[in-house]
């Protein structure tokens, strides 16, 4: 488990981080999402103390890491691998001398530490480019080996900062392929820095949303899509802007679905019971967090809308009100 609380770090004048407290359950895929500058990156190096928080306290698996004095921060830290937007590899050196580095520097034998680099390659899938050079790999292979390094040590929390930002799309999948496959296999607790919200959608059970340094929203995604007014699922549904098309007497609104509520014939259902032409105005359908979920935007004609609003409502749905009816 990583515990944040009340965490704040400030680099001049300028709050990077603001009075954070977060608790990240173990084993968990915890995405942090924000847009550049909201202070993710400082967030991440907090949690292993690569910066030290001005305020609050930093706590992984049950050790307070801001209480320890250097020796033991060194060796809380070998718990918690990271993986660089940049790769960071080292071009001197081979794919598996990469891997090696972090076991080298604590003195691990020679034997042991190319046995442990070799079985980290396999598991990231180029086990059979231990020997070639950095510069002979793809941008994915290289992130692999990034991976790979990070998880040498053994750590039990594996933090991602931005580590698929630089990659196409096809690679971005494969790259959160083997970060939901480590989480499984190994039991890892992956904190997921990132601004994209596809990452965020494909392999994250719960998310904060950091904006100016401070934690907005937080929580499993089921529960955030269906909580009124999340600026989160407006980033994770996002359906524009209400076209000037839309009649003056016609409402627009937006419902909002998850789990069980996905499968339902809901605005055919609408349609039936009301008697309504109801106009689509936009939907997205997503698997989010293990389960289906999305948003639809409506037009209705402006009469019918109290009904139809107590009728979606009454069906367990999340209804908000973009436009009302003149």
């Amino acid at each position: 488990m990583i515990r944040l609380e009340n965490v704040s770090k400030t680099f001049g004048d300028l709050p990077a981080v603001d009075d954070v407290s977060l608790t990240i359950p173990t084993g968990e895929i915890y995405g942090i999402v924000g847009q550049s500058g909201a202070g993710k990156s400082t967030l991440a190096r907090l949690v292993n103390l690569i910066e030290r928080p001005d305020t609050g306290t930093v706590t992984v698996d049950g050790a307070e890491l801001t209480a320890l004095r250097e020796g033991d921060l060194r060796v809380a830290r070998r718990k918690i691998g990271m993986v660089f937007q940049r790769f960071n590899l080292l071009g001197s050196r081979s794919v598996r001398g990469n891997v090696e580095l972090a076991l080298e520097l604590d003195g691990v034998a020679r034997s042991e530490r190319h046995g442990r680099a070799q079985e980290m390659l396999d598991l990231v899938g180029i086990g059979h480019r231990g020997d070639a050079s950095v510069h002979e790999l793809s941008g994915g292979q290289q992130q692999r080996v990034g991976i790979a390094r990070a998880l040498a040590a053994r750590p039990t929390v594996l933090l991602s900062d931005e580590a698929t930002s630089a990659l196409d799309p096809e690679t971005t999948a494969s790259i959160l392929d083997l970060y939901r496959r480590i989480n499984a296999e190994l039991g890892l607790t992956v904190l997921l820095i990132t601004h994209e919200m596809e990452v965020v959608k494909s392999v994250c059970r719960s998310a904060a949303l950091l904006e100016h340094g401070r934690v907005v929203e937080s929580g499993r995604l089921e529960d955030i899509i269906t909580t009124a007014g999340s600026r989160l699922t407006s980033q994770l549904f996002p359906l524009g802007a209400i076209p000037a098309t839309v009649a003056a007497d016609s409402a627009v609104i937006d419902i909002t679905f998850a789990g069980g509520n996905a499968d339902h014939p809901v605005i055919a259902r609408l349609a039936r019971t009301h008697g309504l032409d109801v106009s689509i105005l936009g939907a997205l359908v997503e698997q989010i967090g293990g389960t289906q979920a999305g948003r639809t935007r409506l037009e209705i004609p402006g009469g019918a809308t109290d009904a139809v609003i107590a009728d979606l409502r009454g069906q367990g749905l999340l209804v908000e009100v973009l436009k009302e009816a003149a």
